[in-house]
């Protein structure tokens, strides 16, 4: 018979060095030699190998540490720098809250302004504030002066009233500046008189807002100064408004130094430790905060701790010695047995050579690709029967080298001292051309001492495709083709980078599809579908090739274009996308439509600034396009944000005013539902508001709220829900009497009040009303702004039978630890983690720890955004109790407002 298998030389032996240990083509072994001297020389390698090994792992070891303890210095030294920022804006929110008292009347007096300041009780936040004053502009014969004439606290600031700012001239500069600019500004460092007074040392700063005559807001310094009426000012003593902000981790491991580096002068602030700077390990973190036309050098060095071995270290070097005594020991043993191995082996040689055939036939059905090359020529001497099917069956009448497509991988095969390369990736090329990838693995091996290549290799071209399948997925959308946002957003970050003065300008256009909506309902959500595929081809057109499309989300386009000479040539590229989009027919179903889209534009010309911010900028901009007049290009301006917030903002201001009277405000009811879903049984609602427009369509509140919180209108807004639901308890739903509970919103302005608990009680009372059918719904964000006036709220309702939910959990600080502080009956997932359960694992994961958590508490937990049955099957899985959302039940106007 023909052996199927054909026999190598090089395989036999290949083969009889497995088998054997040694290459012997006859199967004899040799006799056994003295063995003493080899048998310590080979202990005392094993000795030397095994210390040297511990001695670089040691060294590892103690480079991870060192890597671990800067990514935790980093994250304290970003974190102490954040909240500095953050104290900062702070301070600024306080001032703007005190400026609206002054821009919304023309009369302030000291009682009111007395009374703004005992209601907003900076002192809780700011224990560090030394006054909040204002300065009014006063012209006289010898030139304008600024004069404080009200100053709160009025205990320890007697000599700030009727202090001349003009006598403090950092404190004036930080006020000409402020009303140049209309922006916050902080004053150079300067010693308060406050401090004089009372003999503490020390050094302050102010932070100004002006205060100007009603009308429109200035647009020109020149318009500024002659409407300037004054100042409002909040003075600080910077060691104590610094040390404020610093996490309490700080002092224990860095030292921090804050210098006012504006001018050509550093100005020391701030110094957390004493001595000189002493840091063995080198780390640095250095940053400049660039805050109300002042730079603060903000510096962190580690404190001088010793830095020496820790107990992991000692014990990898402790076990390492022990090992490598062991390791000595084991070798030593095993090299004086080695006679006694040679002689069993001599006795066993006859038994290996009957499995050899066996051995051969095993090696042929492995699927793994294996080849024997010389190491000389890469001449292939042997390959198994893997390795024929999938390269060809003349293999072995070629070079090992000629196998890949790589070339730098084939030089480095036809060295003669290669030692291998490894484990890679890499393209094989079989007798027929064809080209697949493999995982191979390359070493020289001794056979017969003769030098070999020894290739074992397996097929992984499915597992390519998969991978470069999933990257594609993970980086388009699956619609257009397009690349994704979160691609894009990659793309734009990497575009930040590389801006720096004197390159090629990039631009960002968002595009919104005008009217888009009217396609979705008239023709269907596939029409739409086919509609953005048909236009992602049509604008990919009209760009180039290094030119990056996206999409961003439902009708919303990103183009970022780079190498851009100026402002001018990205107006055009602009324009020629919105005339592509607009000369468009979209036919559909013998329907046809005429398509714009309003685009808006932010030039990448300024390094520093952020994803969101850009993003939210081009946001700004399109929004301005579409307010415009639609389907045109609008490039973002800073008076873009004011303008369009501003204006919306006052107009619903003023509307909001009259609300009540005018019998603006409308309420709705939604149905809250339990879980697991049952016709009949008891029925919960939520209160929401809405406001009727003159042709009686109606306003989501997510339109004019934000105004009513920046007027300080909610509290009357808030007030009004509450009596009108308690008043018409019996007659906001359908089953009227049976209701079993009623939820209400309450602001953080009116959980701030401490009045209106005492008035809710009254109006239970009045209405006969039974406070455990009411429920109190306070955002996440609101509880922890001031978690000692929320619980002290809360806990006066709960005293009279009134249930308490905590709204949005999740979209603020997220943190499981202040629920056990906050008298709760309700927990409210927030609705973004509910939409996107059954697509994000993070939320997925967010709703099965929140609602883990709510019952361990003993808390009813409720899912808010519920879209469809699949999410409620899954709440329902997880334990939740009420699911609520636009797909169980739309928002109804309450019975007693439908005539």
């Amino acid at each position: 018979m023909v052996d199927p298998l054909p026999r190598h030389k090089d395989y036999d032996e290949f083969h009889l060095m497995t088998a054997h240990g040694r290459g012997d083509p006859d199967g004899a072994l040799p006799r056994p030699s003295p063995w003493r001297l080899a048998a310590w020389l080979w202990s005392l390698l094993a000795l030397l190998s095994g210390l040297a090994l511990t001695m670089v792992m040691h060294h590892q070891q103690q480079q991870r540490l060192q890597v671990e303890r800067t990514l935790i210095r980093d994250e304290l030294a970003n974190k102490t720098y954040a909240s500095l920022q953050g104290r900062l804006y702070a301070a600024e929110s306080l001032l703007r809250a005190a400026q609206s008292l002054f821009l919304s009347s023309e009369e302030v007096d000291a009682g009111e302004y007395a009374g703004f300041y005992a209601n907003m009780r900076p002192r809780e936040q700011f224990p560090n504030l030394l006054a909040l004053a204002y300065a009014q502009r006063e012209r006289r014969p010898d030139g304008e002066h600024y004069v404080t004439r009200w100053v709160q606290p009025a205990s320890g600031n007697e000599r700030v009233v009727g202090l001349d700012v003009g006598t403090q001239p950092h404190n004036l500069a930080g006020l000409l500046a402020s009303r140049d600019s209309d922006r916050a500004t902080l004053s150079a460092p300067f010693h308060p008189v406050q401090l004089a007074a009372s003999g503490m040392a020390g050094i302050g700063a102010t932070l100004r807002l002006p205060i100007y005559s009603s009308g429109p807001p200035p647009q020109t310094a020149e318009e500024r100064r002659s409407r300037m009426r004054g100042s409002i000012a909040a003075s600080f003593r910077l060691h104590d408004l610094i040390a404020s902000a610093l996490p309490e981790r700080l002092a224990h491991n860095l030292r921090l130094q804050i210098s006012d580096v504006t001018g050509p002068q550093a100005l020391p602030l701030y110094d957390s430790g004493t001595g000189p700077w002493w840091s063995r390990d080198g780390y640095r973190y250095e940053r400049k905060l660039a805050y109300g036309g002042r730079v603060w050098s903000v510096e962190l060095r580690p404190l001088p701790h010793r830095v020496g071995v820790i107990g992991g270290g000692r014990a990898i070097l402790l076990a390492g010695v022990l090992a490598s005594v062991l390791l000595a020991l084991l070798v030593y043993s095993v090299a004086s047995a080695r006679q006694r191995a040679l002689a069993q082996g001599w006795r066993m040689s006859r038994r290996y050579r009957e499995s050899e055939e066996r051995f051969r036939a095993l090696n042929d059905l492995l699927p793994a690709l294996v080849l024997l090359a010389e190491a000389g020529d890469g001449a292939i001497t042997y390959a198994n029967q893997a390795s024929r099917d999938r390269l060809g069956q003349h293999v072995t009448e070629r070079k090992l080298p000629e196998l890949f497509e790589d070339r730098d991988l084939r030089t480095q095969l036809q060295q003669d001292d290669t030692r291998g390369c490894g484990r890679v990736d890499a393209i094989l090329r079989s007798d027929a051309g064809d080209g697949f990838w493999a995982s191979v693995a390359i070493s020289r091996v001794m056979l017969s001492g003769r030098s070999k290549l020894l290739m074992v290799a397996s097929d992984i071209s499915e597992q390519r495709q998969l991978t470069e399948l999933l990257s594609h997925q993970a980086s388009h959308d699956a619609l257009t083709e397009l690349y994704n946002r979160r691609e894009f957003e990659r793309r734009l970050h990497r575009a930040l980078d590389a801006t720096v003065a004197g390159t090629p300008l990039a631009v960002l256009l968002y595009i919104d599809l005008d009217q888009f909506k009217l396609i979705n309902d008239t023709s269907g959500h596939l029409a739409g579908d086919q509609l953005l595929a048909q236009l992602a081809i049509v604008m990919r057109k009209q760009l180039g090739g290094t030119d990056m499309l996206a999409r961003l989300g439902g009708d919303e386009f990103g183009v970022l274009v780079t190498g851009v000479a100026d402002r001018a040539e990205a107006e055009r590229i602009a324009e020629r996308v919105r005339r592509c989009i607009d000369g468009y027919v979209f036919i559909w179903e013998q329907r046809s439509y005429m398509i714009s889209a309003s685009i808006g534009g932010v030039m990448i010309d300024r390094p520093g600034i952020l994803v969101k911010d850009l993003l939210a900028q081009a946001d700004t901009a399109c929004y301005m396009a579409k307010e415009l007049g639609r389907n045109r290009v609008h490039f973002y301006s800073e008076r873009d944000d004011q303008t369009s917030r501003r204006h919306s903002e006052m107009e619903w201001a003023n509307r909001l005013r009259w609300a009540v009277d005018e019998h603006r405000l409308v309420l709705t009811y939604q149905e809250i539902w339990p879980l697991p879903l049952a016709a009949g049984g008891d029925t919960d609602i939520e209160m929401l508001l809405r406001f009727r427009e003159e042709s009686g369509q109606l306003v989501v509140p997510g339109v004019f709220m934000p105004a009513a919180e920046r007027y300080g209108l909610m509290p009357v807004v808030d007030r009004w829900v509450i009596e009108t639901t308690l008043a018409n308890f019996d007659r906001l739903h359908p089953s009227g009497g049976m209701l079993r509970m009623v939820a209400i919103n309450l602001s953080g302005a009116s959980v701030e009040d401490e009045r209106l608990a005492g008035r809710i009680i009254d109006l239970l009372r009045r209405y006969r009303v039974e406070p455990s059918r009411v429920c109190f719904e306070i955002t996440e964000t609101v509880a922890v702004r001031n978690l000692s006036q929320v619980a002290r709220f809360m806990e006066q309702l709960r005293a009279v039978g009134c249930r308490i939910a905590l709204d949005d959990f999740g979209a603020g600080m997220s943190s499981f630890t202040y629920l056990k502080n906050l008298p709760l009956d309700i927990l409210k997932i927030d609705g973004s983690f509910v939409r996107d359960m059954l697509t994000d694992p993070v939320s997925h994961l967010m709703v099965r720890a929140v609602t883990d958590i709510g019952h361990r508490l003993g808390l009813e937990v409720v899912a808010e955004w519920v879209a469809d049955a699949e999410t409620v099957q899954a709440l329902a899985a997880l334990g939740v109790n009420w699911v609520q959302g636009f797909s169980l039940h739309r928002p109804e106007l309450a019975l007693f407002q439908r005539d």
